[in-house]
């Protein structure tokens, strides 16, 4: 898959946003858990990225809590709706991995929906962040436990300005 690409600093380390005409593919930690395929075939384009650039720095200064923007991440159905699900977990909240199961319509796929929240390719924009487990502690993140809990600290102490 040939996109286009932007890495950038932002005050949780450098992203790496990719994407094509369809939207954004993936979204990218300094030291991501899991590389994209492909990545090696991907043009540098700031221009192509500058929106998604732009709404996550807005977010992570304290000034968006949502996102407009064109998502295109490939995976299994079952990955498809885990991801989509995210999208329903307010901003300033978490849920537990039961809590967005159930939600799914998969009361005891709590380990699956785990599997699937950890493969998330568009982290941020599709809050995995707010996934913790059932006692409240913070479990895995693709951007390391620390920027998980960056995010959440930024959302418990920020009045979303946007919807």
């Amino acid at each position: 898959m040939n996109l286009l690409y932007d890495t950038f600093d932002s005050p949780i380390g450098a992203l790496t946003v990719a994407g094509d005409s369809q939207g954004i593919h993936h979204i990218l930690f300094e030291n991501n858990r899991y590389d994209a395929k492909g990545r090696a075939q991907w043009q540098r384009d700031a221009n192509a990225m500058r929106e998604a650039r732009t709404q996550l720095l807005q977010y992570l200064r304290g000034e968006r809590s949502g996102f407009a923007l064109p998502l295109a991440p490939h995976g299994t159905a079952f990955q498809l709706r885990v991801w989509k699900a995210l999208a329903d977990i307010p901003f300033g909240e978490t849920w537990s991995y039961v809590q967005l199961a159930r939600h799914i319509g998969h009361p005891t796929a709590s380990r699956a929906v785990g599997a699937a929240n950890g493969r998330n390719p568009l982290p941020i924009v599709l809050p995995c962040h707010r996934v913790i487990g059932s006692s409240g502690a913070l479990t895995g993140f693709g951007g390391g436990l620390e920027t998980k809990a960056a995010l959440l600290e930024l959302e418990s102490r920020t009045q979303p300005l946007f919807a």
